[in-house]
C-alpha cells in the first residue's frame, strides 16, 4: 500500500491533528492568569524607544550633512575668513553649542563660535587616515558628553582649515508626556544623556528625591541591560516576517511600587534601511525610554470554558473517526479481503455485505461474479444482488463525508462567531492612549523640523549666492545639493520678475507667478499632488531667492512608524498632505470624530495648542486616535498643519482581544484540518469507489471489455485490480467453453 494512500493514514491523520487542536484549545483558552502589564504596553514602550532611536540618528546625521555640505560650498567659492564662515553658519543653523575653525598644520585656532570646545581631543595628524574626519564623541570636564563633527575647508593656495562643530546627544522634538524619561547609551551601557529625570536639586521634598533616586537607578539598570542586548544582530532577535524598525530593538520590565511597574523600551541607532550604516550608526548608541505603568488587577480567566470546548472537541472528534471507521474504514477492507478471496479461487463462501452504499454495491456484484465463476452458473438466489430496479438507496461515502463535517463546523463555527468576543467591557490601558498622543507629537515635530532644515539648506545655499553669482555657478551648486539632499524633487533660482536663472532636478511643477514667494515655506495645491515650496532670499540680490520643492515621496516616508496605524498630514481646512497608506491628494478626513479631534487640538491651551488623544467605539471596536498640530518655531509653522493618527484596539496584544484571536484561530485551525482530511478522503478513497461501485456492477451485468485500471496502490486499487483479474478469468472461461463447442450460458450473449 501507499505510504499516504488508502483509507487508514487520512482517517489516522485527522485522529492526531484533532488530539493536538484539543490540547492547543485547552492550553490557549484556558489561560489561568492575565499578565498585570499588557504585552500591548510593552510594545508601546518598544515603539516610543524605536522613535527616539530614529529621531537621534536623523538629527546626527544632519548635522554632519549640514557641516560637509556648508564646507564644500564654501571650498568651491572665493577664500572665505574663519569668522565669517563661523557667522554664516550660525546664522543659518542654530543646532550647533560650539564651532570652530583651526589650521590644521599648525593646530591654531582661528576663530571660534559658542562653548569652549575639546579640540585636544582631534587627532590632527590622522585626518587623513580612512575615517579620520568620523564624528567622535568626546567627555567634557563637567561629565556632559558633546559628540564632534568634522570638515575640510580647502581652497587653493591656502592651507587647510578644520571645521569643527559640537553637539548634545539630546533628542530633537521627542515628546515624553508625564512621568517618562529617556536616554542616550553608549556601547558599554554608559549613559550619556537623560531627558524627564529631574536633578535631586531640582525638586523640593525628600519624597521627590527619593523617587528621583529611584528612577535614575533604574535607568541605569535598563541601560546596561538595553547595551548588552542591542549588541545582537538584528536578524537573531526579530520574529520571522516582522518589519518596522531595521535595528534591535525591544522591551524591558523592572521594579514595582505603589501599584506600579517600571517598563522600558530600547533599540539602538540603525540606518533608513537594514545594512545600510551611517556616521550616527557607527557611534553604536542606544536609545532607552522608561516609564512608569499602573499594573492591572489580578484577573483569572475562565479556564474551565478552554477545557469544555476541548472535551466537546474530543467528543466530536471520536465521533466522526468512528463513524468513518464503521462506515468507511471496515466495509472497505472487507471488500479488498473478499476480492482477493475470489481471485485466489475460493468460491465456495458467498461473498459477505458490508454495510455503507458503494460498499454493498460492489460487494453484490462480486457475489454475482462468483456466481459466473462457478461453472458459468448464476449465484444461489439466497446470495444474488437484486435488479437493479429493487436495488435498495443507501446512504453513500459523500453523504458520510458531509455529515462529518457538519459535525466539525458545529464546533468550529461558534468559536469564530459566538465564544469569547470582546464586546464592551475590554479595557484599553490608558498608557496605550498617552503613547498614542506623544508619538503622534514626537512625529509631527519630525516633519515640521524636516521642513526647517530643508529650507535652511536653502538658506545656506542662497548665502554662498551674491549679485555677481553667474548662471553656471548656480547651477553647479544647485545639482551639489539636489545630489546632497534627496528631499527636493526641483531646485531654482528666480529673480524678482520670477524668471529661471538656474534651475536642477526635475521640472518645476509650482508656476514661477510675478517672482518668488515672501513665505519661507508653503503649500501650493493648484497641481494633482500637493507641492511644498520652500523659499530663500539671495543677500543682495534684492527680490531674487532660491527655491525648492520638497517631494511628497519624502513627507510621507517620514510618517512610516510601526504601530500608529493610519497617518495623515493634514492642513488648515483638515485636507489630506500625506500619508503612511494610499491615499487621494486633498481628500477630506472621512471620520467626524477624528475631524474634530483635529478641530479641537487646534484650540490652544495656554500660550499654543497642545496634542489630544481620545478613545472611542467605530463599528463594535475601540479606536485609539490622536492630533498634534505644529506648534514649534521655525519657517515651517505658518503652515499650520496638523498631524493625526489612528488604530483598531483589536490588533493590539489586549487580552481580551488577544484571547478572541486565538478562540477564533481555533475555529479556524478546526476547519483547515477538516477540510484538508476530509478532501483528502473524498480524492483518494470516495471519488474512486463510487466510480469502482459503478464499474463492478457494469461488469456484473455482462460487460467484459472495458479494462479496469487502478488509480492509486491502495485498497481501492486493490479491489479494483482483483475484479480485473476476475474479468480476464471470465474471459478465459469463455474462451474455453466456446472451444469446447459448449453454448454460452447467457443467452444475450455477454459472458
Amino acid at each position: 500500500m501507499s505510504l499516504l494512500g488508502g483509507i487508514r493514514p487520512p482517517i489516522t491523520v485527522l485522529s492526531v491533528l484533532l488530539l493536538a487542536l484539543a490540547g492547543f484549545t485547552a492550553f490557549s483558552l484556558g489561560t489561568l492568569r492575565e499578565d498585570r502589564l499588557p504585552q500591548a504596553v510593552l510594545t508601546s514602550q518598544q515603539h516610543f524607544a524605536e522613535d527616539g532611536a530614529i529621531a537621534l540618528r536623523a538629527s546626527l546625521d544632519e548635522s554632519v550633512t549640514d557641516l560637509n555640505r556648508a564646507a564644500s560650498l564654501f571650498s568651491t567659492g572665493a577664500t572665505v575668513a574663519p569668522d565669517a564662515v563661523l557667522d554664516r553658519i550660525g546664522s543659518v543653523y542654530q543646532k550647533w553649542r560650539g564651532t570652530a575653525v583651526v589650521e590644521i598644520a599648525s593646530g591654531r585656532l582661528l576663530a571660534a563660535r559658542g562653548e569652549n570646545l575639546p579640540l585636544t581631543a582631534v587627532d590632527r595628524g590622522g585626518l587623513s587616515r580612512e575615517g579620520g574626519l568620523a564624528p567622535r564623541m568626546v567627555t567634557l570636564a563637567n561629565g556632559e558628553t558633546r559628540l564632534l563633527t568634522l570638515s575640510l575647508l580647502d581652497w587653493k593656495d591656502q592651507p587647510q582649515q578644520l571645521l569643527v562643530a559640537s553637539s548634545s546627544l539630546r533628542f530633537p522634538g521627542i515628546s515624553l508626556g508625564n512621568f517618562r524619561s529617556i536616554a542616550v547609551v553608549g556601547a558599554d551601557g554608559t549613559v550619556l544623556s537623560t531627558d524627564g529625570i529631574p536633578e535631586p536639586e531640582m525638586v523640593l521634598t525628600d519624597l521627590q528625591r527619593a523617587d528621583v533616586k529611584r528612577d535614575t537607578k533604574q535607568l541605569a539598570s535598563f541601560s546596561r541591560t538595553a547595551a548588552r542586548k542591542a549588541r545582537a544582530h538584528p536578524l537573531t532577535v526579530k520574529e520571522p516576517g516582522s518589519g518596522g524598525f531595521p535595528g534591535v530593538s525591544g522591551s524591558l520590565t523592572g521594579g514595582q511600587w505603589g501599584g506600579e511597574r517600571a517598563a522600558a523600551g530600547y533599540a539602538r541607532l540603525a540606518g533608513p534601511e537594514p545594512g545600510v550604516g551611517t556616521h550616527a550608526t557607527s557611534l553604536e548608541l542606544t536609545v532607552v525610554a522608561m516609564v512608569s505603568v499602573a499594573q492591572n488587577p489580578a484577573r483569572t480567566s475562565d479556564a474551565f470554558a478552554g477545557l469544555v470546548l476541548a472535551a466537546a472537541l474530543l467528543l466530536v472528534g471520536a465521533l466522526v473517526v468512528a463513524l468513518l471507521v464503521a462506515t468507511v474504514q471496515r466495509p472497505l477492507i472487507s471488500l479488498f479481503l473478499e476480492s482477493r478471496r475470489l481471485t485466489r479461487g475460493d468460491l465456495t463462501r458467498p461473498v459477505t455485505v458490508p454495510r455503507g452504499a458503494e460498499a454493498a454495491r460492489i460487494a453484490a456484484a462480486l457475489e454475482r461474479l462468483r456466481g459466473r465463476l462457478m461453472d458459468g452458473r448464476p449465484a444461489d438466489r439466497a446470495t444474488a444482488a437484486p435488479p437493479a430496479r429493487a436495488r435498495r438507496r443507501r446512504t453513500g461515502a459523500r453523504t458520510l463525508l458531509a455529515v462529518c463535517a457538519v459535525l466539525l463546523l458545529a464546533w468550529c463555527a461558534p468559536l469564530g462567531l459566538l465564544v469569547n468576543r470582546a464586546g464592551d467591557d475590554v479595557v484599553v490601558p490608558q498608557q496605550l492612549v498617552n503613547d498614542q498622543r506623544e508619538r503622534t507629537d514626537t512625529l509631527n515635530d519630525r516633519i515640521r523640523r524636516a521642513l526647517n532644515e530643508g529650507q535652511a539648506d536653502l538658506l545656506s545655499v542662497a548665502s554662498l549666492m551674491d549679485k555677481d553669482t553667474g548662471p553656471q555657478h548656480m547651477t553647479t551648486v544647485l545639482e551639489r545639493t539636489a545630489q546632497e539632499h534627496l528631499r527636493y524633487g526641483s531646485l531654482y533660482v528666480l529673480d524678482s520678475a520670477g524668471k529661471a536663472l538656474a534651475q536642477a532636478g526635475g521640472h518645476p511643477r509650482a508656476p514661477f507667478g510675478k517672482g518668488p514667494r515672501k513665505e519661507p515655506v508653503t503649500l501650493y495645491d493648484g497641481a494633482k499632488e500637493p507641492v511644498i515650496v520652500a523659499t530663500a532670499e539671495i543677500p543682495g540680490r534684492e527680490g531674487a531667492a532660491v527655491v525648492g520643492e520638497f517631494r511628497i515621496d519624502f513627507l510621507n516616508s517620514l510618517l512610516r512608524r510601526p504601530g500608529l496605524g493610519e497617518i495623515r498630514v493634514v492642513d488648515a481646512k483638515h485636507r489630506v498632505i500625506g500619508s503612511n497608506s494610499g491615499y487621494r491628494a486633498f481628500e477630506k478626513l472621512d471620520d467626524e470624530r477624528l475631524d474634530a479631534l483635529v478641530t479641537g487640538s487646534a484650540l490652544k491651551v495656554g500660550m499654543s495648542p497642545r496634542p489630544g488623544s481620545i478613545l472611542y467605539r467605530s463599528g463594535g471596536d475601540h479606536v485609539i486616535a490622536a492630533a498634534a498640530p505644529f506648534v514649534g518655531g521655525g519657517a515651517a509653522k505658518p503652515l499650520d498643519w496638523t498631524v493625526v493618527s489612528w488604530q483598531s484596539a483589536k490588533g493590539l496584544a489586549i487580552h481580551e482581544y488577544s484571547l478572541q484571536n486565538r478562540t477564533v484561530l481555533a475555529g479556524l485551525l478546526g476547519l483547515a484540518v477538516g477540510a484538508a482530511c476530509l478532501g483528502w478522503l473524498q480524492v483518494v478513497v470516495v471519488a474512486p469507489l463510487r466510480e469502482l461501485a459503478r464499474r463492478a456492477e457494469a461488469l456484473a451485468d455482462g460487460d467484459r471489455r472495458t479494462v479496469l485500471y487502478p488509480r492509486h496502490h491502495d485498497e481501492v486499487g486493490a479491489v479494483t485490480r482483483s475484479l480485473e483479474i476476475i474479468r480476464q478469468q471470465l474471459q478465459l472461461q469463455q474462451h474455453q467453453r466456446k472451444q469446447a463447442g459448449g453454448a454460452p450460458s447467457d443467452p444475450a450473449g455477454r459472458n
